[in-house]
C-alpha cells in the first residue's frame, strides 16, 4: 500500500506535502458563489498563494518541486529576464487571495525573479455565506470601488467602511465649499487620504499605540480615534501627545497638517520642484532671463551653452486635488511659454534629490 501511495503521489502526510494552497479546498468552504469577471488586471505577485490543479507541483514558496521538469520554468525565466512578452496568466480570486488557473510556471518565475506585479485575467468568486470575514470583505470592496483608492485600508469591524465613506463625503463638501467648485468623490478621497488619513496614521504609529491592540489594524485605530474625537467629541486620551496635537475637527486637523513645515510623510510636502529647459528665438536672451526671474515661482534662472539656452528651477505650491504633473503643466503653459521669444520648453521632474548645504565663509 505504501508503494502505491508513493507511486501515485497521494501520501500527503510525507514531508513533501509542503505545497501551495489548493483552490478546490478553498472553494469547497464557500456556498452560493457568484462569479465576477474582472478582465485583465495588474495583480501583486505576493497575493497569488495557490493553484487550481497543480498546487502539489509547487512548494509553499511557489517553487517547482523536484519531480517537475525545469526546462519550461527556465525558458520562462529567461524570457522574463530579457524583457520578453508573455500572455497574461489566468487567476481565480477568493477574497484577498488568488489561485492560478493557467500560468503556474509564469507566476513561479515572477516570484523567483522578484517581480512585484503580474498581468492576469481575473475571475472572482464572491461567496454568499454571511460570515464576518465575507461581510467585511464585501464592505471593503465596495468602499475601494466607490472612492477609487488603490491603497488598501484594512478594518476588522462591520460598518466601519461606511463610517470612513461618510467622513470622505463630509470632506468632499468641505472642499467644495472652500474652492467654490464641485469635487467628485474619488478626488475628495485622494485628498482625504493624503492630508488626513496618512498624517493621523503617522501620529498613531509614532505613539506606538498599535502594540496595545494586537488584534486590531492601524485602520481600526484611525477609525476609533476619529469617531470619538470628531464625531462624538468626549474627553479621551489616546497616548503620548496625541490628544494635544489632534484638533477637534477634521478640517482643523487638515489645516494644521498642511501648515507644518517638515511633516514626516512625503505625501504632505507642500511644494513641487521641477526644472524647465528653454530654447529661445531672436529676442535677446537677457530680456527673457529678466522676465523669468521676476516670477515668484521661479527660484533660479541660468543661461547655459549647448542644445538648450536657459535652465529654470521652479517651485510650485502643491494642490492636493490636482496631480503634480497638471500643476506643473499649467504653470509652464500660462507663465513661461507665453513669454515672447520662447520657442520650446522641456520639463524635468526630479525623482530622488540630494542637496548639499554648503558652508559659506
Amino acid at each position: 500500500m505504501r508503494f502505491i501511495k508513493k507511486l501515485f503521489g497521494t501520501d500527503k502526510n510525507k514531508p513533501d506535502a509542503d505545497h501551495i494552497s489548493s483552490f478546490n479546498e478553498e472553494q469547497a468552504k464557500e456556498e452560493d458563489v457568484q462569479f465576477i469577471d474582472h478582465g485583465v488586471q495588474t495583480i501583486p505577485v505576493e497575493k497569488i498563494t495557490g493553484s487550481v490543479g497543480k498546487y502539489y507541483d509547487f512548494d509553499s514558496r511557489f517553487r517547482p518541486k523536484q519531480h517537475v521538469s525545469k526546462k519550461r520554468f527556465n525558458d520562462i525565466k529567461k524570457i522574463m529576464r530579457e524583457g520578453g512578452k508573455l500572455p497574461s496568466v489566468n487567476l481565480y480570486q477568493i477574497r484577498n487571495n488568488y489561485y492560478v488557473l493557467d500560468g503556474n510556471h509564469r507566476v513561479a518565475a515572477a516570484k523567483e525573479l522578484g517581480q512585484t506585479e503580474i498581468r492576469a485575467k481575473v475571475v472572482e468568486l464572491l461567496s454568499g455565506i454571511k460570515t464576518l470575514e465575507n461581510i467585511i470583505y464585501v464592505e471593503r470592496k465596495g468602499f475601494h470601488e466607490r472612492t477609487g483608492l488603490k491603497e488598501d485600508i484594512n478594518l476588522t469591524e462591520v460598518g466601519k467602511y461606511n463610517f470612513l465613506e461618510k467622513q470622505i463625503k463630509k470632506h468632499q463638501s468641505s472642499l467644495a465649499d472652500r474652492s467654490g467648485d464641485d469635487c467628485d468623490l474619488p478626488k475628495a478621497a485622494r485628498d482625504w487620504f493624503n492630508t488626513i488619513y496618512k498624517p493621523l496614521v503617522a501620529i498613531i504609529e509614532s505613539g506606538e499605540l498599535l502594540q496595545y491592540f494586537p488584534e486590531r489594524t492601524i485602520g481600526d485605530l484611525y477609525t476609533y480615534i476619529t469617531y470619538h474625537h470628531w464625531s462624538q467629541s468626549p474627553e479621551r486620551r489616546y497616548g503620548i501627545g496625541i490628544s494635544q496635537i489632534i484638533p477637534k475637527t477634521m478640517d482643523a486637523f487638515r489645516t494644521a497638517m498642511l501648515e507644518r513645515e517638515c511633516p514626516g510623510y512625503p505625501e504632505m510636502k507642500r511644494t513641487i520642484t521641477a526644472f524647465v529647459f528653454i530654447n529661445v528665438g531672436m529676442i535677446p536672451e537677457n530680456e527673457i532671463l529678466e522676465t523669468l526671474y521676476v516670477l515668484d515661482e521661479i527660484q533660479e534662472v541660468h543661461s547655459v551653452h549647448g542644445s538648450i539656452d536657459i535652465l529654470v528651477k521652479i517651485v510650485l505650491k502643491r494642490d492636493f486635488l490636482t496631480s503634480d504633473a497638471e500643476t506643473i503643466a499649467e504653470f509652464v503653459d500660462t507663465k513661461i511659454r507665453r513669454i515672447k521669444g520662447i520657442n520650446r520648453t522641456q520639463t524635468i521632474i526630479p525623482g530622488i534629490s540630494k542637496v548639499k548645504d554648503y558652508l559659506r565663509i
